[in-house]
């Protein structure tokens, strides 16, 4: 998503202005879709640089964002507040800018920041959605596949670091967050203070009420969560990273060990995080999306 205003100027502050009355333009399986929804897409196609007649670009993808949306529920696929919070961070930094600057810039051109993150729930949901029916129509391939193409186009077996990881989660339920996550995280910290390998990590949790540790197994580079990656990538082994603050509580995750494999399974890891695989994705995403728009009730106004 890092790509999405590649095209914007700070030197134009468009201003929103006050909103016009909001009225239906379209009915999405029930779901309305406002002028007012519109019109924040619009302008964060301008944000863009999106040439063409954006308003009616806008009204397109606003509807398919609502058969995205309704078939999201329909898996019972939830985002967290806190994924899209993070994802907003990234974005935000990776244009060189504070989430507060995002806001800011997102706000003066109309698009504001709620649109935004709107936008980037449904984009992640979606992703999910799209990764389960690819999975189950068997649309991936196998290690074998991947090695062999690598190699036509004159590639090598690439190689990663495979790590072997350890989840310590300080559980703070969330009636009572605001009492208990100061506290939860002081216990983190020095229980992470003391941290000097896997296999002891159980022992210091026995003493500690509701303190879950989950052996996270073996994870390549590439697979690595994008909020976690950097910081187990700057642990050394028999270190922790730092603490954070989480969905569910406050966790900190130890490096029980790490070296570089070459196999099979890490040329389909890299293949795949290169994004080799978008191709056949993105065709299968249309198709997707068309099954849906073909099944849908969708009445303009």
């Amino acid at each position: 998503m890092a790509a999405l205003l590649m095209g914007l100027s700070f030197a134009v502050a468009l201003p929103s202005g006050p909103a016009a009355a909001s009225e239906i333009k379209f009915v999405v399986n029930g779901e309305a879709v406002t002028s007012y929804d519109v019109q924040r897409r619009a302008a964060f196609l301008k944000l863009q640089r999106k040439g063409g007649n954006v308003n009616q670009l806008a009204g397109e993808q606003m509807v398919e964002e609502a058969l995205k949306n309704g078939e999201i529920r329909r898996l019972n696929i939830r985002v967290p507040d806190s994924a899209v919070n993070q994802s907003f961070e990234r974005f935000a930094k990776s244009n060189k800018m504070s989430p507060a600057q995002l806001a800011s810039v997102l706000n003066q051109a109309g698009v504001t920041d709620k649109h935004f993150k709107s936008y980037i729930r449904t984009q992640m949901g979606w992703n999910q959605a799209l990764t389960a029916r690819f999975r189950a129509q068997g649309g991936t391939m196998s290690e074998q596949d991947v090695v062999r193409k690598m190699l036509e186009k004159g590639g090598a077996k690439p190689s990663a670091t495979e790590y072997m990881l350890q989840q310590v989660i300080f559980v703070v339920p969330a009636a009572q967050r605001g009492a208990l996550l100061g506290k939860r995280k002081r216990e983190a910290e020095a229980m992470r203070g003391r941290f000097t390998g896997c296999d002891t990590t159980r022992q210091f949790a026995k003493g500690l009420l509701d303190v879950t540790v989950r052996d996270l197994g073996r994870v390549l580079a590439p697979e690595l969560p994008p909020e976690w990656a950097d910081q187990i990538k700057s642990t050394k082994t028999g270190g922790a990273t730092g603490v954070r603050e989480t969905d569910r509580g406050v966790e900190f995750i130890g490096i029980c060990s790490a070296k570089e494999v070459s196999d099979d399974r890490v040329a389909k890891s890299v293949f795949q995080a290169e994004g080799n695989l978008d191709e056949q994705a993105d065709e299968m995403g249309k198709r997707y999306l068309d099954d849906l728009r073909k099944r849908a009730k969708i009445v303009t106004r």
